[in-house]
Formats: C-alpha cells, sequence, structure tokens
C-alpha cells in the first residue's frame, strides 16, 4: 500500500485542482459567451500550471513546496485575475504587484540554474556566491526586459493596450520646442487632450490629462522587477555563504535531482 502524500504535498495537490477547476469554469462560461480570447488565456493557464511537473520530468530539478504554490498563484493572479478578471484596471497597485514577484522568482529560477551547474558533478564550474547572485540579477533582468519587449510589439503589431497607458498632468518636451531648440518647453495641470483625426471632422476630447502611451508602464514594471530580483538574489547571496542558515531562500531555490551515477 502505498504511503500517504505528507501535508504540505496534499495541500498544494488541493490547491492545483482547485484553481484548475475555477480555470476550467471561467473557460466554459468565457466559450458560452463567444469570447475565444479568454478561452485562449484558460487553455494557456492550465498548460503553466504544469510547469513544476514540467521541470520535474525533463529536467530532473524538484520546486520547493513554497515555490510552486507561488508559481501558481502568480499564474492564476496575472492569466485569470489579471486579464480576463479585469485586476489591471480596477486595482491600480496589482500589475506592480505581479511585476515584483516576478522579479524575485525569476531571480530564484536564475539562482537555481547557476547554483545547479556549481554544485553538480558533472557539470560543477565553482563559481563564488557573489557571481552567482549577480548573474541570477541579470537573468531576472533580461528576462523583464524581453517581456517589455513583448508587450511593445504585441501593441504595435496588434493593436492591443499591453502596455498600460495613464494620465499625467505635466510633462517637458523639447519636440514642443518652438524654436527647435534642445531646451524642453513643460506643461503643468494639463486637465485634457484633444485629438484631431486626419478627416477633420472628429474630434476627441480626453479628460483627465495628457495620456500617456506605456512609457511610464514600462519603466514602473523595469524598475519593480529590478526590486525583486535584488531582494532574492540578495538573499540568494547569504543561502551561499551559509548554507544551513538559508531557511528561507531554500523554500524558492529548485533543486537539481543529481543520479547516483553522477556522484
Amino acid at each position: 500500500m502505498k504511503d500517504k502524500l505528507p501535508s504540505t504535498s496534499r495541500k498544494r495537490s488541493i490547491l492545483h485542482i482547485v484553481l484548475s477547476v475555477i480555470v476550467l469554469l471561467v473557460l466554459v462560461a468565457r466559450f458560452l459567451r463567444a469570447d475565444y480570447h479568454s478561452v485562449f488565456l484558460c487553455l494557456l493557464t492550465l498548460l503553466l500550471f504544469n510547469i513544476p511537473q514540467f521541470a520535474n520530468k525533463f529536467f530532473k530539478v524538484t520546486l520547493p513546496r513554497e515555490l510552486e504554490v507561488v508559481i501558481l498563484l502568480f499564474i492564476f493572479a496575472a492569466e485569470i485575475l489579471g486579464e480576463i478578471g479585469n485586476f489591471y484596471n480596477q486595482i491600480t497597485w496589482w500589475d506592480t504587484m505581479l511585476h515584483t514577484i516576478n522579479g524575485f522568482l525569476m531571480a530564484a529560477i536564475g539562482f537555481a540554474l547557476i547554483d545547479i551547474l556549481n554544485n553538480s558533478p558533472k557539470f560543477h564550474i565553482n563559481l563564488s556566491p557573489v557571481f552567482v547572485a549577480v548573474v541570477a540579477f541579470c537573468i531576472s533582468m533580461t528576462i523583464g526586459v524581453f517581456w517589455e519587449f513583448f508587450e511593445f510589439g504585441m501593441d504595435m503589431l496588434t493593436g492591443t493596450d499591453m502596455q498600460k497607458d495613464r494620465f499625467i498632468t505635466s510633462l517637458a518636451s523639447v519636440t514642443l520646442n518652438p524654436d527647435g531648440l534642445n531646451d524642453p518647453v513643460a506643461f503643468s495641470q494639463i486637465t485634457s487632450t484633444d485629438l484631431h483625426f486626419q478627416n477633420g471632422k472628429e474630434l476627441c476630447t480626453i479628460s483627465g490629462g495628457y495620456l500617456d502611451i506605456g512609457i511610464i508602464d514600462t519603466m514602473k514594471d523595469l524598475i519593480v522587477n529590478c526590486i525583486g530580483a535584488t531582494v532574492f538574489s540578495t538573499i540568494g547571496y547569504f543561502y551561499l555563504i551559509g548554507r544551513n542558515k538559508g531557511v528561507f531562500a531554500s523554500k524558492f531555490i529548485p533543486q537539481y535531482d543529481i543520479d547516483p551515477n553522477e556522484q
């Protein structure tokens, strides 16, 4: 008779099942509304839920239960709550929170990749803790930058608004200098913006200020990604120099299942 699952593993499995059932219910509801974009997001979410099993089966990497739980909740919060539930627009800090967590998680994964190579008998490369932490930080930031490239590309090519726009009430620009000089002209207390269309017959007034097209969102995302990456890289560094003392870090660092033949 097989042993029962440990309590923590059982709770993790229950969470996986509960989130999957919720996603399936959302999928059915959106399909009935002919919202096929949301249906695609639901299918993508169900696929992403299997990342831990995929990593273990094909790369022999075991994710700590805490990391697996955070990944499942992160995917659910980003795709189902954020995109389909419109939390990105309804809760101003939702996107900031997720990008901060993303920086943290990607640093953890980058840290694990280097640490696994550093300790594997087959690929032992003996890197210093400082170097491992710096590389983990760089991996996290690189992933963050490429994600912003993806958002920009989607907005330009398909007309989406992944780089969320926002109102600003002041700006300074050299483009608006009437003499063409390299001196910025500053405007403040902007209350609305008029959009004039090419046919000259339509006019749209945007209340609230000047509409910034994505740049603030992009820079904010990269900054909080940097904060998350810095936090985990720092934690990871102290984990490496203390190993047995890094209890918190060990809960978020994937482990490589070393084959006994590699010992």
